[in-house]
């Protein structure tokens, strides 16, 4: 092998081995900050995970709505029509946030019946609601 092109070869190495370990490093962050999309059924069969953050979507069960009367304490079920999961929420709700309302909430789970939030959205007019909680609640009812 002639020393040119044993210098093409280890650079070509040298090239891959950065680029691999770029595509590496990339995928690890995206990998703990995507959140993932579930529903109450889902949450409450165990297939969301423990540990990571994920949403939760569905509509805000009738009645389930209960303030703290001294903070910005919020407690409420979400409910895909089948299943319902209790979510506990500390800050401000937006203004749109009622019952019977498409809503997502992003945080962490506590266990299989309960979900500790750090955001909640709220659908922004009378004909919207997210896809992914359209396409979950379509599916509920169609069965």
């Amino acid at each position: 092998m002639t020393p040119a092109r044993r210098r093409k070869i280890t650079l070509l190495v040298f090239t891959f081995s950065i680029l691999s370990i770029a595509a590496a490093l990339v995928l690890y962050a995206l990998r703990q900050n995507i959140s993932l999309f579930y529903t109450p059924s889902q949450v409450v069969t165990g297939e969301a995970p423990q540990k990571h953050n994920i949403r939760i979507g569905g509509m805000v069960e009738k009645g389930s709505i209960i303030r703290s009367k001294t903070g910005l304490d919020v407690e409420f079920k979400i409910t895909d029509f089948d299943k319902t999961i209790t979510v506990v929420y500390t800050g401000i709700l937006p203004d749109l946030f009622r019952d019977e309302q498409g809503v997502v909430a992003e945080g962490q789970l506590i266990d299989s019946q309960h979900f500790r939030a750090s955001q909640v959205l709220a659908k922004h007019d009378a004909n919207y609601m997210p896809p992914e909680v359209k396409i979950a609640l379509a599916k509920k009812v169609r069965s």
